[in-house]
C-alpha cells in the first residue's frame, strides 16, 4: 500500500469519474443486471449524531438509498472461509469486507478500493484505532504531486471533511506501519466501487459499526485476486462502477463472460472481460487507468461543505 493511501485524489477527482461512468449506459444490445437498491434507508444508514474529537458533536448525514446496492448494504451473511471468528477479511476485488462470525457466518459491509490496485495483501494487525483521524499527505505524496497536496502539509485535523471518514483502524505487521488503513469516507457515492487511491473504505456509519465491534490486536487478512476468485467467483465491473456476479451477466446478456474474457474462470488475473459494452472493466486487471481530471473545488477547505458531484446527481430518495 502506497503510505497512507498514497496518491490519494480528492473526492472531486474521484466523484467525477465516477459520474462519468453511471452516465455511460450500454449501447449494444446486451446489458448488465441491474442494480438493486431500497427505496427508504434503513435505520442503520440514517443520518446520525456523533461524539467529535474536541469534545463538541458531528452529524453525520443519511447515506442516501441511491448508494445501499445489495453488496453494499451491511448485512449478516453465510460465510465458507477457513478464518476464525474475530477475524476481518478484506477482498479488494469482490469490494466487500468480512468480519467473520461464529457459526459459519459473517457481516459483509460494502466497501471502496483503489483503481491503480490494492498494493497490500496477506496478513496484517489492527494495531491502533481512532475516531475521527487527522491526516497529514506522506512525504511522497508530498514529493510528487506538491501542487495539490502541499497546502495540506501541516495535516488536517479529524471531522467530516477529512478524507478518513469518522473511524481508521491502522494495520501493522509486527511493528511496522504497512500505512495501509480501513476507513471512513466523505463520499459515500463512492463504495461499492474501484475510486479511491488504494486504502479501503466504508461508509461513515459502517466504519463505526466495525470500528465498536473489534478490538486492536485483531487479525485481518487481505485477499489475493487467486483468492477472491476461489472464495467469490468470477465478478464483473458495470457501466456504473459496481461490480457483480458473472453468473447474473451471463444470465442476463446469453454469453459466457469467461469465453469474453479469454480464460477459465478460475485463471487470475484475466484480462479484460468485453461483452459487448455491458462490462467496460474487469476488477482483477488492476482496476483500470485513474482518469485525467481537474480539480474543481477543494473539499478540505475550513469551513468547506463538500458535496460531490455524483451526491448531486442522485435524488435524494
Amino acid at each position: 500500500m502506497n503510505k497512507e493511501c498514497d496518491k490519494m485524489r480528492l473526492a472531486p477527482l474521484f466523484a467525477a469519474v465516477a459520474l462519468g461512468l453511471a452516465a455511460c449506459a450500454p449501447t449494444e444490445q446486451a446489458t448488465a443486471p441491474a442494480v438493486q437498491t431500497p427505496t427508504t434507508v434503513p435505520d442503520i444508514y440514517k443520518a446520525r449524531t456523533d461524539a467529535s474529537p474536541n469534545g463538541g458533536t458531528i452529524e453525520i448525514p443519511a447515506v442516501r438509498a441511491a448508494y445501499l446496492t445489495e453488496r453494499n448494504r451491511r448485512q449478516l451473511v453465510a460465510y465458507n472461509g477457513s478464518e476464525p471468528a474475530g477475524t476481518i477479511v478484506v477482498d479488494p476485488y469482490a469490494r466487500v469486507l468480512y468480519h467473520v462470525q461464529e457459526g459459519g457466518q459473517a457481516m459483509r459491509y460494502g466497501v471502496a478500493v483503489g483503481r491503480a490496485g490494492t498494493g497490500f495483501e496477506g496478513r496484517a494487525t489492527i494495531a491502533r484505532k481512532a475516531a475521527w483521524p487527522s491526516w497529514r499527505p506522506t512525504d511522497n505524496m508530498l514529493r510528487t504531486q506538491p501542487e495539490l497536496y502541499g497546502q495540506f502539509a501541516g495535516g488536517l485535523q479529524g471531522g467530516p471533511n477529512n478524507p478518513l471518514g469518522s473511524r481508521a483502524l491502522y494495520l501493522y505487521q509486527g511493528s511496522r506501519d504497512t500505512y495501509y488503513r480501513i476507513h471512513g469516507t466523505m463520499d459515500p457515492s463512492s463504495i461499492g466501487k474501484a475510486t479511491s487511491a488504494g486504502c479501503i473504505r466504508l461508509f461513515n456509519q459502517d466504519v463505526i459499526d466495525l470500528f465498536e465491534s473489534v478490538p486492536t490486536g485483531t487479525e485481518v487478512i487481505v485477499r489475493s485476486p487467486s483468492d477472491s476468485l476461489q472464495m467469490e467467483g468470477r465478478l464483473i465491473e458495470t457501466p456504473e462502477g459496481y461490480v457483480v456476479p458473472a453468473s447474473e451477466v451471463e444470465q442476463a446478456t446469453g454469453v459466457s463472460t469467461a469465453v469474453a474474457a479469454g480464460a477459465e474462470p478460475a485463471a487470475a488475473p484475466a484480462p479484460a472481460t468485453t461483452v459487448a459494452s455491458a462490462m467496460p472493466n474487469d476488477p482483477y486487471s488492476g482496476f483500470g487507468e485513474p482518469a485525467q481530471t481537474t480539480v474543481v473545488t477543494d473539499p478540505f477547505a475550513t469551513g468547506s461543505s463538500f458535496v460531490s458531484p455524483v451526491e448531486s446527481a442522485v435524488p435524494a430518495y
